[in-house]
């Protein structure tokens, strides 16, 4: 980055995943305000943790509302030149058991980032057009589960990052689990949106009422800037300055039917 080169923790391999070995996942988060509808925290992730240059002042703030939106604010401010790319690993059922291959899902997304071994991008972007990972038409998450498609074959199912169409905060997604007439709509004003099935989920994770997380049984919607795209330069940036103010919101909106 402006000519100089950071090397990041490697916790994943060759590469760095999820933030590091201690990721904002796993750091104890500041209560800044709460009510009965809106909770904001706060971190603040000092010069080099995990790599990273600068300290990186990040809050995120969640609201509910009477429209049975959930509403993620994430804002971040940094003293140094680095990198941020903040999302939601949330993993959804809408049947509230079972697995999620009977959902139904509907993706605004023309094209997605092809990946390499590692499930990496490997840059530039490739149509989703005749093949499994095109879901602009409502389909169920497991149909296309066992294709050959080499893409689908590297992950297992889908973990795949989407380039979102459109800018702005705008309703990107769908999915709807039939028996139960559950809904759930994705607005954001990020460019991308990984989908990702739960391939690798065994067991050794509780759930809700200490259930075991088995694969497919929940799958992820996270908003987001491309993977890799430090690393990209044709992808959107995810530079933050000083100076500058990062800020990203996504809403999830239930619905029964």
């Amino acid at each position: 980055m402006d000519g100089v080169t950071r090397r990041v923790t490697r916790n994943h391999g060759r590469h760095h995943l999820h933030g590091g070995l201690r990721g904002f996942d796993k750091v104890l988060w500041g209560l800044e305000e709460a009510s009965s509808s809106r909770v904001s925290f706060s971190y603040l992730s000092g010069d080099g943790e995990e790599g990273y240059t600068g300290n990186l002042e990040a809050r995120v703030t969640y609201t509910l509302n009477e429209r049975n939106e959930l509403g993620v604010l994430y804002e971040a401010t940094t003293d140094k030149a680095t990198v941020v790319n903040l999302t939601n690993h949330t993993y959804f059922n809408l049947a509230g058991g079972g697995d999620i291959l009977g959902h139904v899902f509907r993706l605004d997304a023309d094209s997605y980032t092809p990946a390499d071994a590692d499930l990496l991008p490997i840059g530039g972007v490739a149509p989703v057009e005749g093949t499994p990972l095109d879901f602009r038409e409502p389909k169920k998450v497991g149909r296309d589960m066992g294709s050959s498609y080499p893409q689908m074959r590297l992950a297992g199912g889908y973990d795949h990052n989407y380039v979102l169409n459109g800018s702005g905060l705008r309703r990107v997604a769908r999915l709807a689990e039939p028996l139960s007439g559950r809904s759930l709509e994705v607005y954001t004003t990020q460019p991308g949106l990984q989908l990702y099935t739960g391939n690798f989920l065994d067991g050794s994770e509780l759930g809700r009422d200490d259930t075991p997380c088995l694969r497919h049984s929940g799958l992820c919607l996270e908003t987001q800037h491309y993977p890799g795209s430090p690393n990209h330069q044709e992808y959107p940036s995810t530079a933050l300055r000083p100076r500058e103010a990062y800020k990203q919101a996504t809403v999830f909106r239930f619905t029964v039917e």
